[in-house]
């Protein structure tokens, strides 16, 4: 009977199913509040900034001079030049032009650089910090020191360089910073790479023939994307912070199109007239960066095999 009823305690427990990684990763994501909300945010933005010309009457380039700089119906304060009225919700600026549809279409620029520059940067470093982690010897060191190099050079000095060489074309601004922004992603690839790079299965690969390339793509490739994916969550945010200053020198994006950087550097200018300017785009900024920080510090928990 006990031998019975340990038989089929055995069965039941090969009969629960197991959980990968992956939905392991996804259920401490979900029940971390911090990542849920930065994800909650983000998609807000997000949402806000592709339907914004549905969420106003105004055009983000429609100049009105009979409300210049003009604060919304409910900002405080009894000593305001003007109100701006209508559904003029964050107010205008300088030329009249409606600020909540301005800080939206800027949204929309800088997650585009954020996320397209980012792209850049995991293509480039990712390929290259698996090469040379996988190849190593000579040629790791030679690849290494070249990002040694890169590494000593200043970082806004190399992205201004490319942006002047460019003639500062906003398509090419996405590529000047992911083109700097990939060092980092390449020594952590490497890193990563060298940790593995004589593991059982790599070596299997080899004995059966395959191919260094296919091998660092099957293979390599797969198994250092954990602390990939949290530093692309990491890049982002400090992708849109470069091109913010990039715009704020006036290096960046040109009028009448608009990002969160221009519109702070304008809102600066006007600090003490009209507070307005500087406080939206300032508070979009600041909390996309946040969710952004938030997301991957919800990642880097969840998939830490430590912690498991």
């Amino acid at each position: 009977m006990g031998a019975a009823s340990d038989t089929t305690a055995i069965d039941r427990a090969f009969d629960v199913p197991g959980r990968s990684l992956w939905i392991d990763a996804r259920r401490r994501l979900t029940a971390n509040k911090a990542a849920v909300s930065g994800m909650a945010i983000l998609a807000i933005v997000t949402l806000a900034a592709i339907f914004a010309p549905l969420l106003s009457p105004y055009s983000y380039d429609a100049t009105d001079y009979g409300v210049i700089s003009c604060a919304p119906d409910w900002w405080p304060g009894s000593i305001i030049a003007c109100r701006a009225g209508g559904q003029h919700w964050f107010g205008t600026d300088a030329v009249g032009r409606d600020l909540f549809v301005r800080v939206l279409y800027g949204a929309r620029v800088s997650l585009a650089v954020g996320l397209i520059a980012t792209l850049v940067s995991l293509v480039l470093g990712v390929g290259y910090g698996a090469l040379a982690g996988f190849v190593g010897r000579r040629c790791d060191e030679l690849m290494m020191r070249f990002v040694d190099v890169l590494y000593s050079l200043p970082y806004i000095f190399l992205v201004i360089v490319l942006m002047v060489i460019f003639n500062r074309n906003f398509y090419l601004m996405f590529i000047a910073i992911g083109a700097v922004e990939w060092l980092t992603m390449a020594r952590i690839v490497r890193g990563e790479t060298l940790s593995i790079r004589h593991k059982e299965f790599i070596e299997a690969a080899r004995a059966a023939g395959v191919g260094r390339f296919a091998t660092i793509g099957r293979h390599v490739i797969p198994n250092v994307v954990s602390p990939v994916v949290v530093y692309v969550t990491l890049t982002v945010p400090n992708v849109i912070l470069a091109e913010s200053f990039l715009s704020f020198l006036g290096l960046g994006i040109q009028e009448p199109l608009t990002s969160w950087g221009v519109l702070i550097s304008q809102g600066a200018d006007q600090m003490g007239s009209a507070p307005w300017l500087l406080l939206f785009p300032s508070l979009f900024m600041a909390a996309t960066l946040f969710s952004f920080n938030f997301i991957g510090d919800g990642l880097r928990d969840a998939l830490d095999p430590k912690d498991r």
